[in-house]
């Protein structure tokens, strides 16, 4: 019997890079659960709203023949940063997953595994400076996240089901998607196509960087292949990043020399007030490329603002925010990709998809 795999967020930066990992793969069926139609050939769609639960108990003779879940799906505020300690935010993301485990659990007869999506902010870094490198093995950041009740509502389900879990902590993720609120792939990007379209150089607009990592969203889906077949890993949190580090500047030259535009000299600029403003220059690019038919703020989403937060323009020194990835490789996955490789793929994803010229 082949696997069946439900992607929960299938519109979203993980979520369509596992799609499309998965959906090639003989072995495997995908559906995707979401809101937008992830548009993939080979790829079921539930249109769902995971806060109107009857629209997830809709699904529930889809959901018997399930095997894995892939639980990415993301409430976001339009005040991005802000909105990360909103008492909403925590709620919503809240809901939305007691809708759906309480659907999946009572309908899924055949599943055997879920994995379960958090972030660095599972270490407190939206609330104060991270200590480097951050481990799984921390006790829990002392502080409101939708994280906790979402992990003890996963735990709790299990008491009374057989399958395994996974928790999974990956850095900024890098992916092919439009819309989504964290893609700093699509705001680069729309950034120096721009750029390029006006004549101008594509100049770093950002302050004194940070040493980060990244997280590929391909790489991410090869670590869920590993996981769903590898005892050590059933019911284990794992950091999962790129390998590298991650220095915005150091990057810069090689983005410029993708898109074939001068990246002229560094200055600082506020994307979120500068760019959205750029609406007719983008609608020119996509008549002229014969682009998919999008407007800027539908491809880039609220990205802008995450993009900020990642250039830091004024910002003061920061330490270093690096997660350990000991655990992971100790358990036996030790794939990874240099993070301008990672660049390069999802922008040529996004090239092929005709999101950008």
């Amino acid at each position: 019997m082949k696997n069946k795999l439900l992607m929960i967020g299938a519109t979203g930066l993980l979520g369509r890079d596992v799609l499309k990992y998965f959906k090639d793969k003989p072995d495997w069926d995908c559906i995707g659960l979401s809101r937008r139609d992830p548009q993939l050939s080979g790829v079921m769609h539930l249109k769902s709203d995971l806060m109107d639960k009857k629209s997830i108990d809709d699904n529930a003779n889809i959901f018997t023949s399930v095997t894995h879940v892939v639980y990415g799906a993301l409430y976001e505020m339009d005040e991005l940063i802000s909105g990360w300690r909103h008492r909403q935010q925590i709620e919503y993301n809240s809901i939305m997953f007691t809708n759906f485990i309480e659907s999946l659990t009572e309908f899924a007869a055949n599943l055997n595994h879920i994995s379960l999506l958090q972030g660095t902010k599972a270490y407190g870094i939206h609330v104060e400076p991270m200590k480097a490198p951050a481990k799984e093995s921390w006790p829990r950041h002392d502080h409101e996240n939708f994280y906790w009740f979402q992990e003890d509502a996963l735990k709790e389900a299990r008491l009374n089901g057989s399958w395994s879990f996974n928790i999974w902590r990956p850095q900024v993720v890098l992916g092919a998607a439009s819309g989504s609120p964290m893609n700093l792939v699509a705001a680069i990007a729309a950034y120096a196509t721009i750029c390029r379209e006006l004549g101008i150089p594509c100049r770093y607009p950002g302050g004194i960087p940070i040493i980060t990592e990244a997280t590929d969203a391909r790489l991410f889906a090869e670590a869920l292949d590993w996981a769903f077949k590898e005892p050590k890993a059933h019911n284990q949190t794992f950091n999962i990043t790129n390998g590298d580090v991650l220095i915005w500047p150091h990057l810069w030259p090689m983005i410029c020399d993708y898109f074939k535009v001068d990246n002229g000299e560094p200055r600082l600029d506020i994307l979120s007030k500068s760019m959205p403003k750029m609406e007719n220059e983008w609608s020119k690019i996509v008549q002229k490329y014969k682009l998919r038919g999008l407007t800027l703020k539908e491809l880039v989403g609220g990205s802008w603002q995450f993009l900020d937060r990642a250039m830091r323009p004024g910002g003061e020194p920061s330490p270093p925010s690096l997660v350990s990835t000991i655990k992971i490789r100790k358990a036996g996955f030790n794939g990874c990709i240099a993070t301008d490789d990672s660049l390069k793929r999802c922008f040529e994803e996004m090239q092929k998809e005709k999101l950008i010229p």
